[in-house]
Formats: C-alpha cells, sequence, structure tokens
C-alpha cells in the first residue's frame, strides 16, 4: 500500500510550481478593520503543501492512539476544521461566499488524498455508504460481501475494504463516524440560523409577489430539472429523478442577502420581494423534501401519501409556532436563575434540539424541525439587558456553533465529490443541462413580480443555491438515490449558481443605475 510519508513527494513532482512557490506572509488587522491581504503565491502554493503534510499528521496521530484511543479523531476533525479555515480565508480573498471555499477546499484534499490512497480519505469519499456497511458487518455479514452490496465500482470497493480491513481500519471508522455526527450537528445549527432569520410577521407582510415568485421559483427548476434528468438519463430511476427535480428547487436567502446588504440595497422594492421569496422558498422546498425522501423510503408514490406529507408538515408547524411561544416562556421562568446569556444559550439548544427530534416523530426531517425552531425563537421572549443586545443576542450566542461545525458538513461533501466522475462525456452533459435548468427555473421567478420590478433583478436573486443545495443533495447521497456521476454534476451546479448570482446581481443593479442617469 502506498506509504503516507511519500504523497508529500508526489505531490512536488506533480506540482512543483506549486510547492516551490515562494509565500509572503500573510498581512492581517486582527481588529477586523482591515480585509486580509492575501499574497498571490498562498493561492496558489499553501493549498498543496498544507496537503503534503495532513497524512504525515495523521499518521502521528494513529501512533498516538497508545496513549489515548481518540487521539486520532482530536487531531482529523481539526484538521478537517483547519482545511475548511483556509477555504473561507481564500473564498473571502475572491469576495466568494464561505461555503464555496470550504466545499472546493473540500474536493481539493479529497481528490489529492485519493490519489495518494490515503485510507482516511477513501473512506470519507464513500460518505454514508460506509454506515451502512458497518450495519452488515455487525449482523455478521463478511467484510467483502457487504463493501460489495453497498459500493457498486469494483474499484471503489476494493480500496475500501483494504482500507475497513487494515491496521488502522477500527480507527478510521471512529474518525467516520465522529465526523459524520458533528456535520450532521453542522447541519442542524446551518437550518436555525437560516430560521432565525427568517420572520414569522416579515412572512405575513411579504405579499403576494413574494409569494408568486417563490412558487414559480419552486415548480420551474422542479419540471426543467425532472425533464431535463429523463432525456440525459434516461436509464436512471423516478426516484434519482425526483431528488434533481427537488435539489434544483432550494435557494440560498444568506448568499443574496450578503451581497445586497454590501450594495446597501436591503430596502429596496426588489430586495424586499427577493427577501421574503426566499424565505417562502425555503419553507416549501423542506416541505418538498420531505414529500420527496418519503417517496424514495416508501418507494410508492400515491395522492393519499402525498397529501399526508403535506398534512403532517402544516400540523407540524402550525402547532410548533402556536404551542413553542407558550413552551419557550415556561422555559425561561424555569431558567431564570442563570444568568441571562446562559439561559438563551441553554434554552435555545433544547428548543432546537428537541423540534428538531419532534419532526423526526411525524417523519419529517430534523432540519425542518430545526428551521421551525429557528422561525419561533427570538430575543424577545428572554428579558431586556443591561448590555449590548448584538453581544448576547441568540444569533450570536448559537452562531459560534454554527460557525465551527457547518464547514465540516461543508469540507466532508466536498471529499465526496469525485474528480474523476468528469471524465465522462455523459456527466458533463448531465451537469450543463443541470446548470442551465438551475438558472433558467430561477429567472422565470422574476415574472411573478409586478411590472413596477425589476424581474430580471428578482431572477438573479432567487439563483443562488448555496448551502441549502448542498444540504438537499447530501440527503439525496444518504438515501442512496445517487450515484456519484450524479452527485459530483449536482455539486458543480450549486457551485456554478453560487459563483454566477453575486456578480450578475451587481452587474444588474450597476446597469439599472446608469440607465437612470443617462
Amino acid at each position: 500500500m502506498f506509504h503516507y510519508f511519500e504523497f508529500g513527494s508526489r505531490l512536488s513532482h506533480l506540482f512543483p510550481s506549486f510547492i516551490s512557490a515562494k509565500l509572503v506572509p500573510l498581512q492581517n488587522d486582527m481588529r477586523g478593520t482591515n480585509k486580509p491581504k492575501m499574497p498571490h503565491t498562498l493561492t496558489s502554493g499553501w493549498f498543496f503543501i498544507i496537503c503534503a503534510f495532513l497524512p504525515q499528521i495523521a499518521h502521528a496521530a494513529n501512533e498516538a492512539n497508545h496513549n489515548d484511543p481518540i487521539a486520532s479523531v482530536i487531531i482529523s476533525i481539526t484538521l478537517i476544521f483547519f482545511f475548511a479555515v483556509i477555504g473561507r480565508l481564500i473564498a473571502r480573498q475572491f469576495n466568494q461566499p464561505a461555503v464555496l471555499g470550504e466545499l472546493l477546499m473540500g474536493v481539493l484534499i479529497g481528490n489529492l488524498g485519493y490519489y495518494a490512497n490515503i485510507d482516511l480519505i477513501i473512506i470519507l469519499r464513500e460518505g454514508s455508504a460506509i454506515f451502512n456497511i458497518v450495519g452488515d458487518m455487525l449482523r455478521g455479514v463478511p467484510l467483502d460481501v457487504a463493501v460489495n452490496s453497498t459500493i457498486p465500482d469494483v474499484h471503489y470497493a476494493q480500496q475500501v475494504t483494504l482500507a475497513l480491513g487494515g491496521e488502522n481500519g477500527t480507527e478510521i471508522l471512529k474518525v467516520a463516524y465522529v465526523a459524520d455526527v458533528f456535520s450532521r450537528y453542522g447541519v442542524i445549527f446551518l437550518l436555525f440560523m437560516v430560521g432565525l432569520e427568517t420572520s414569522v410577521e416579515e412572512l405575513k407582510h411579504t405579499g403576494k409577489e413574494s409569494f408568486i415568485v417563490a412558487v414559480i421559483g419552486v415548480i420551474a427548476p422542479i419540471i426543467l430539472g425532472y425533464t431535463i434528468a429523463r432525456i440525459l438519463m434516461p436509464e436512471s430511476s423516478f426516484k434519482s429523478d425526483l431528488f434533481i427535480a427537488a435539489t434544483l428547487c432550494a435557494t440560498s436567502i444568506g448568499i443574496t442577502a450578503r451581497v445586497l446588504k454590501e450594495m446597501k440595497k436591503l430596502q429596496t422594492r426588489e430586495a424586499k420581494t427577493i427577501l421574503g421569496a426566499a424565505m417562502i422558498d425555503d419553507i416549501l422546498g423542506l416541505v418538498i423534501l420531505a414529500i420527496v425522501s418519503s417517496i424514495v423510503i416508501s418507494g410508492v408514490v400515491n395522492v393519499f401519501m402525498v397529501s399526508r406529507i403535506i398534512v403532517l408538515a402544516l400540523v407540524f408547524f402550525t402547532l410548533a409556532l402556536m404551542i413553542g411561544p407558550w413552551v419557550l416562556r415556561k422555559a425561561v421562568k424555569f431558567f431564570s436563575f442563570l444568568e441571562l446569556w446562559e439561559a438563551k444559550l441553554f434554552i435555545s439548544f433544547i428548543f432546537l434540539m428537541s423540534l428538531a427530534w419532534l419532526a423526526t416523530l411525524v417523519q419529517l426531517a430534523t432540519i425542518i424541525g430545526a428551521f421551525a425552531a429557528g422561525v419561533i425563537l427570538h430575543d424577545g421572549y428572554f428579558p431586556s439587558q443591561k448590555y449590548s443586545k448584538e453581544m448576547w443576542s441568540i444569533k450570536h450566542l448559537v452562531g459560534p456553533l454554527e460557525s465551527i461545525l457547518a464547514p465540516l458538513f461543508f469540507v466532508l461533501i466536498g471529499i465526496q465529490v469525485k474528480i474523476e466522475s468528469f471524465m465522462d462525456w455523459d456527466v458533463i452533459l448531465l451537469a450543463s443541462g443541470l446548470i442551465i435548468a438551475a438558472i433558467v427555473g430561477k429567472l422565470v421567478s422574476g415574472l411573478g413580480a409586478s411590472r413596477k420590478s425589476d424581474r430580471w433583478l428578482i431572477g438573479i436573486g432567487m439563483m443562488p443555491r448555496g448551502e441549502v443545495g448542498l444540504v438537499f443533495a447530501s440527503i439525496g447521497r444518504t438515501l442512496g438515490v445517487m450515484s456519484d456521476q450524479l452527485f459530483s454534476a449536482i455539486i458543480l451546479m450549486v457551485i456554478t449558481t453560487t459563483i454566477l448570482a453575486p456578480p450578475l446581481l451587481k452587474a444588474r443593479y450597476t446597469y439599472n443605475h446608469r440607465r437612470q442617469h443617462r
């Protein structure tokens, strides 16, 4: 088997210009008043130097297991988080969303680590399929049989068998399991933070225009996505096509909101329509995700089942909105003996996790409960405070948990993207078709706006899939309805729409400004 320490030499052979790049010290104002400056050489050589040392550190972690059984878990999770931070830093330098940098960093280390035959990366690339293998083994199925029944590709199956059957197989499984659990917590916190940005009062005042834009922005991508999947993948299953369509309907409110805030356009008519539609889009998208997931799991499609899921989702949201405030007021009284910041943190965590769990009792995803918790919870339930409201707000207390755990999810998603999948022209064609469907489907949503609004601007604002699209794709992969090729094509669609939307949004505002001042 390829030795860990050969990885650095292979990289230096493959990328001599990158490895030998001269690094310039990073200039950074620690007070945050200036934007970090990144030298050009950092964006080229830094990635590969870090990756060259990764397997050596991982090897050292395995040796440390004689002292502490979770040493390998500690160093591996820390390294994943470290790479996420580097990805975020580089994305910021190119004025791109942090999620994009974290995702691409995962793609980089996943594929370089796979080339170097690093066992941990080989296992992480298979995602949740590894835990299906472990489940079969616990039922007495031999390792090779369990792997071959779960992973259809013979070459990948052989590599996974060697990795799990090796001397570090147990340690690798520990790392994979903990990383998976932490990343799932990250998704829960992520959807909770999205929910915090969604106000029930604002939803009441979004108006007919935002609602129509949201509905068109959900229906059009679903129809286009399903149609393209059927045309380009006639041999694929109905379940796969359905999940592709569902993934395309997602919209990332965070990316568009960030651009609008930077341009100081949040109070414009179009911005209010976009943000209102995006909030409604999130709710509709999560309901559709629940429907599609149930169809995939049950394998049955009928009007009764779909109606049942819709009713369950509506009942869950309605009861949560009705009972949630009462529960929160009681909880605030009960935890009054705590400091205000402690009460906010503990109540937020307990309420969030409780709703996430309750959602599963009615056959909904945990992220739906997390989103509902964010929508319901706000600082108004707690006593007024003497100190800065921003410092002790729920967003600023829970936000650090999301900031640490959510990047693990995005890096792990990136690791699962297999670049070799794009050696197949069919995959490139599929990815291109999905990108076109994703863009056109959201541009069409602008038609739901009134003639007084810039419909192109609204359509562009609905375009980015971002973190929400990645969550949808991850669930599809977990349910086993997405092949490596399909998963990679969807990730490419998410990356493309996320990159394109901000500059197009700015360009459209610039165009409108120039036209008004002619």
